[in-house]
């Protein structure tokens, strides 16, 4: 019997280099095309890459012949463009979903998130019928809740297809650490400053938790989807929750409580000078998302998470301090320039 033949998008980034590695050692799949904007210098098995932009080039002959196809791809940057944002995430997702429609693959896996999901204002647990609007303030949910319709209308007029939605946490992995630290913290950040017992206090905003889970376990959700009869939605988060006190204890700083609205200003202001390109609209973001019930990705799927929120973010700060990358343009650990072409990007303008 044949083994499957995969496309993914997307291949190249956080999620997607833990899903290649796992695919390529699969004895059921044949062979995996990774679908990516850069072409990365990365031989892995059974796999080969190609360059495409989803809002342009034609899709088509890429998805021809693949059984399955799994959706990463996701620009997070420029926060400052969000035409650009909405663009490769929205419209680039409509062309690809309609490509996968008229190529005959038989099963379609998009990488969703609990971002995509409406606020909650208690702490009791979500399940996948929990709302899908998002919350409008931050573009990332707005997008994610908008891509949900999308897929909607694909699962409506293409029920022959089998369509799964992944609803993932925050999702790290030690090897992703400075494509983060660029997305998200920007170049002011030493990665010597993430030691510890370095920084004797961290300002930390009681009350904003959050889940994580780690890129390869994630990896095992979408692989087991894969090769499963499952469809619909799956939550996916590693064991317990973490927060700002838990990034305190890692580095051994003594955690000074900062109330929410002055956390909130400051990041406003460094965002406004420049200095860092995460908005102040994710902060708020992080405060609202609900907390995900994970029971059906373990019982259905039988998944495993085999790292905590605390292990998964640990590994994230570890990777931190050495500038830790991966084997693809989206993962290396510097771009050309350095931290100085970070700042020639307008931190936030352009990606």
């Amino acid at each position: 019997m044949d083994g499957l033949h995969i496309a993914v998008t997307g291949a190249t980034g956080n999620i997607g280099t833990s899903l290649i590695r796992l695919l390529s050692r699969d004895d059921r799949v044949a062979s995996v095309l990774g679908i990516a904007e850069r072409v990365p210098q990365w031989h892995v098995a059974k796999t080969s890459f190609v360059g495409a932009d989803l809002t342009e080039d034609d899709l088509a002959p890429l998805l021809e012949g693949r059984g399955a196809v799994v959706h990463l791809a996701w620009l997070m940057q420029p926060t400052r463009d969000p035409f650009t944002t909405w663009r490769t995430n929205v419209l680039g997702s409509k062309r690809l979903f309609d490509a996968v429609a008229r190529s005959g693959a038989k099963t379609l896996v998009h990488s969703s998130s609990v971002g995509a999901y409406s606020p909650r204002v208690d702490h009791r647990a979500v399940d996948e019928t929990w709302p899908t609007d998002g919350w409008p303030g931050a573009a990332y949910t707005r997008e994610k809740a908008y891509v949900e319709r999308l897929l909607d209308l694909f699962e409506a007029a293409n029920p022959e297809v089998r369509t799964a939605r992944m609803r993932p946490a925050f999702v790290f992995k030690r090897k992703a650490a400075a494509e983060q630290r660029r997305l998200f913290a920007g170049p002011l950040l030493p990665g010597r400053l993430v030691r510890p017992r370095l920084v004797p206090a961290m300002p930390v905003v009681d009350g904003v938790r959050f889940q994580a889970v780690h890129a390869d376990d994630l990896a095992e959700a979408f692989r087991s989807v894969l090769f499963g009869t499952a469809s619909g939605a799956f939550n996916v988060a590693g064991e317990s929750m973490t927060d700002m006190r838990a990034v305190a204890a890692m580095l051994g700083a003594r955690p000074v409580p900062m109330p929410f609205a002055a956390a909130r200003a400051a990041l406003a202001a460094a965002w406004r000078a420049r200095m860092v390109p995460a908005p102040p609209e994710l902060l708020d973001l992080i405060k609202r998302l609900p907390v995900m019930d994970t029971a059906r990705v373990r019982r259905e799927l039988g998944w495993v998470s085999h790292h905590t929120a605390d292990e998964a973010l640990g590994e994230f700060i570890a990777g931190l301090r050495t500038g830790a990358g991966g084997p693809t343009p989206p993962l290396q650990t510097e771009i050309e320039g350095g931290r100085l072409a970070e700042f020639a990007t307008g931190v936030g303008q352009r990606p």
